[in-house]
């Protein structure tokens, strides 16, 4: 879906960020939801319908609140171990306008995972905006914090693991929601978002001091808002899956006190089927103790309009990201009417989560 968590920024950078740095918008951005995200955003843009801007839109938007770069990887290697990996780049604005050096109000955090069916491993870099350390650019586009990249490259290391792939698209950009307006609630909240579903992955990864060349495929999500949740919205579940026939499917549940549940079909050839609010159907099945905390780890998905019906296991049931806010996040296997592989987060479980 990928409506991330920004609270990680928020809570992981205020630290990082001078008095001079906070204004209005920034003070008043802690409070309702999951950890935040449910805030006003004085200020700050709101997303509204319309085209994208082209190449443009590929870069970072300040006047927004938040914004991410997200990828994630299923592999495969040569004696048939699977493996996937995550890229992800947060943007946060504590007041909405961009500046030179130490006064830019963008915060940016980065989180790098690696999983096996017996490993899951993650790391996570902040860093300040304006100084270089971090940041997008538009054309050509690339996105950096530090050493970890993404152009048409993927690369990241942590403690335990690296990996550097090469990425190539085989087939279009995919516009979320109506023509990449993505509603998040009932009550109208929203983002602009964008998907690339068709990348070729190849490459290398370092686990545990061992190079294992790997293939496999790619999903690239890129979404910016400025209030995507609704204040009763505690935490999400969200899908991209992969089938072996070429389609493609994203789709979220946002959990609160009725939750909100959307989808978009992808053709093999890369056009998008916003689906009706609430047709997908999610279940979630067996859970597992992650963290300490009960996570389904398997889900029925129920698409009739598509004659999907199939249920998504987890490779590691321990995909959990201890960084400084924890999710779980990790590849999954889909067994049913559409076999195939992809990714699942979920987002708030922990003490009376659902």
């Amino acid at each position: 879906m990928n409506v991330k968590v920004i609270a990680l920024i928020l809570m992981a950078s205020a630290a990082l960020v001078p008095a001079s740095g906070q204004g209005s918008a920034g003070q008043g951005s802690a409070g309702q939801g999951f950890a935040g995200l449910g805030a006003q955003a004085e200020g700050f843009e709101m997303p509204r319908p319309g085209p994208f801007d082209f190449p443009a839109d590929h870069g970072a938007h300040p006047a927004f609140r938040i914004e991410w770069w997200y990828v994630t990887a299923t592999l495969t290697a040569a004696d048939g171990t699977e493996y996937g990996a995550q890229w992800t780049l947060f943007r946060s604005a504590f007041a909405p306008h961009e500046a030179e050096g130490w006064a830019s109000p963008q915060v940016w955090l980065g989180h790098a995972a690696l999983t096996s069916s017996t490993r899951h491993l993650a790391a996570e870099k902040l860093a300040r905006g304006g100084i270089g350390q971090a940041g997008v650019a538009a054309v050509p586009f690339e996105a950096w914090i530090d050493d970890w990249r993404l152009a048409d490259r993927m690369a990241a290391r942590g403690e335990g693991f690296a990996y550097d792939l090469m990425l190539r698209a085989t087939g279009p950009v995919v516009a979320q929601g109506d023509g990449g307006y993505s509603v998040k609630s009932a009550a109208g909240q929203a983002s602009r978002y964008y998907s690339q579903p068709f990348y070729a992955a190849s490459g290398e990864i370092l686990l545990d001091g061992r190079r294992i060349p790997v293939t496999g495929t790619a999903w690239m999500d890129h979404e910016w808002s400025s209030q995507p949740l609704a204040a009763d919205q505690a935490g999400w579940d969200w899908f991209s899956l992969s089938f072996d026939d070429g389609a493609r499917l994203m789709g979220f549940r946002l959990r609160g006190a009725q939750d909100f549940v959307s989808a978009t079909w992808i053709t093999a050839d890369g056009r998008p089927e916003p689906q009706p609010p609430g047709a997908l159907r999610l279940t979630p099945g067996r859970t597992a103790t992650v963290a300490g905390r009960a996570v389904p780890v398997e889900w029925r998905l129920e698409l009739p309009a598509k004659g999907l019906d199939i249920t998504t296991r987890a490779l590691n049931d321990q995909a959990w990201n201890a960084l400084s806010v924890p999710y779980w996040e990790g590849p999954i296997r889909a067994e049913g009417s559409h076999p195939g592989r992809g990714y699942l987060e979920m987002t708030g479980y922990g003490e009376g989560a659902r």
